[in-house]
């Protein structure tokens, strides 16, 4: 992508003229709205993603990647040749550790016959609809550099993340909402650089929504503070902001705190409505477990998410586990209870998300990403409990108009390393950024005087090409 120059640039490099300074007036005001819709290059197959990121790591072997080797020889060692692969936290010779077959039965799900765990009954349902990917792999053993890795293309923070980077290819259709929404159940292990725009300017970054029946506040004017009185608020604090601006003239988070206010403003009108499900009928709160025990907060999410996409949202991420107890991580000391309770929450609302979508023709256009930053080691950690492993685990894609109801790549018979059509997060954001209509090594940000880019020098691997041909 080009790079974007300030009126006072242009002016600098071309000269002062009237006519040179009409010019760079017409620039500045082409730039005015980084948000605008923009065309995507290439033939796009998806308009908006929902990311579904369940953190701190779920079982592959236990939930998409069926093992019958490991029931089979569950409770010997594993082989010599296959510990020197892998390393653990926790089992400092895994060679002497022991394999652990999953406790939970795999079964067909639709014409398909994509074998689903019992633990995602409802998502078994739509297994017509998923491409899994089971030969996902990574370097980072760790959550925080593992999470970066997998958002931002680098395992250390102050890089921009996918939601932030397809904003900036692509704007939004609303410009009444903000373009790139995250909604979490509580503080992530990574923080915000996850989901920030780093080096790309600060309009660009997440915009968090909170958990409950009100993921907006103060959407209502102060008693006593009519519209009237709160607009000449907002052009007196952007009056201030311009003339500040004129000596940071580079002062991306100044744009933003500018854009923001100005936004906020629009959503006052526009987002009560967007985030208000009353009117939702009751089959579809039904649909995401919306008003149940365990299914309620993320099905609220889930549901917003559908609602901010059909309103024209770029970008969605609602994170899974974030909280003590209630964290997919748990899984460390019990493996059985952590992951019966996570995909309790989680499971009838995705197969609702994926049903209301197709019943209203948006799926085709909208695409959703599920996994984790890892999966969970195929030996068994204490009595009850699996340890991080990124050497081989599982992800998978639906919508987005891909072919759905097929299994591409694999891990080794018991699931500890990934060896046929391996996806690492660079090929997993390259073909994301394909089915946006992005060309992974054309968009690009000058920074430190480099172009830039999300997947750095790589991506686009063997299984990118084979889901889009």
């Amino acid at each position: 992508m080009l790079t974007k120059l300030s009126r006072r640039e242009v002016l600098a490099r071309t000269g002062c003229g009237f006519g040179m300074a009409a010019l760079a007036g017409m620039l500045e005001g082409a730039e005015s709205n980084p948000l605008a819709a923009k065309q995507a290059p290439l033939p796009a197959k998806a308009k908006a993603v929902i990311y579904l990121h369940m953190h701190g790591g779920v079982s592959h072997v236990d939930t998409f990647d069926p093992k019958p080797a490991l029931t089979k020889y569950n409770g010997k060692t594993l082989s010599a040749e296959l510990a020197k692969t892998i390393k653990t936290s926790f089992i400092h010779d895994p060679s002497k550790a022991i394999l652990r077959g999953s406790p939970w039965e795999f079964k067909p799900g639709g014409k398909s016959g994509l074998p689903v765990s019992d633990l995602y009954p409802n998502v078994r349902e739509v297994a017509d609809d998923l491409v899994v990917l089971r030969g996902c792999y990574s370097d980072q053993f760790d959550h925080a550099p593992a999470i970066y890795l997998r958002h931002t293309g680098h395992q250390l923070p102050g890089r921009p993340c996918l939601g932030s980077w397809i904003t900036y290819g692509l704007g939004t259709e609303n410009q009444n909402l903000p373009a790139f929404v995250v909604m979490s159940d509580g503080s992530t292990k990574s923080g915000p650089p996850a989901y920030s725009a780093g080096f790309l300017p600060a309009v660009y970054q997440g915009t968090i929504f909170r958990s409950g029946e009100s993921p907006i506040l103060y959407l209502k004017n102060p008693q006593g503070v009519n519209d009237e009185t709160q607009r000449a608020t907002l052009d007196f604090i952007n009056k201030i902001d311009r003339i500040q601006q004129r000596t940071r003239p580079e002062d991306s988070t100044l744009d933003a705190r500018i854009a923001s206010y100005e936004l906020a403003w629009r959503m006052q009108s526009s987002a009560p409505e967007a985030v208000d499900i009353a009117k939702e009928t009751e089959a579809t709160k039904k649909l995401y477990g919306i008003g149940e025990e365990h299914t309620d907060d993320f099905g609220r999410k889930c549901l917003l998410a559908r609602r901010l996409v059909e309103r024209g949202v770029r970008f969605i991420e609602l994170i899974s586990g974030t909280n003590v107890g209630q964290d997919w991580d748990d899984a460390h000391t019990d493996l059985t209870g952590s992951h019966a309770r996570m995909t309790k929450k989680t499971d009838k609302p995705i197969a609702g998300l994926l049903k209301d979508l197709k019943s209203r023709g948006m799926l085709d256009s909208t695409l959703i990403v599920w996994g984790g930053e890892f999966g969970r080691t195929p030996l068994s950690q204490g009595d009850n409990g699996r340890d991080h492993h990124p050497y081989g685990y599982t992800s998978w894609l639906a919508g987005g108009g891909i072919q759905g109801g097929r299994a591409l790549g694999s891990t080794d018979e018991f699931g500890v390393q990934a060896e046929d059509m391996k996806v690492d997060a660079h090929d997993l954001n390259a073909t994301i950024l394909r089915l946006m209509g992005i060309d992974h090594l054309k968009l690009t940000y000058l920074y430190q005087g480099r172009d830039m880019r999300l997947t750095d020098v790589k991506g686009f691997g063997e299984f990118s090409a084979k889901l889009l041909a």
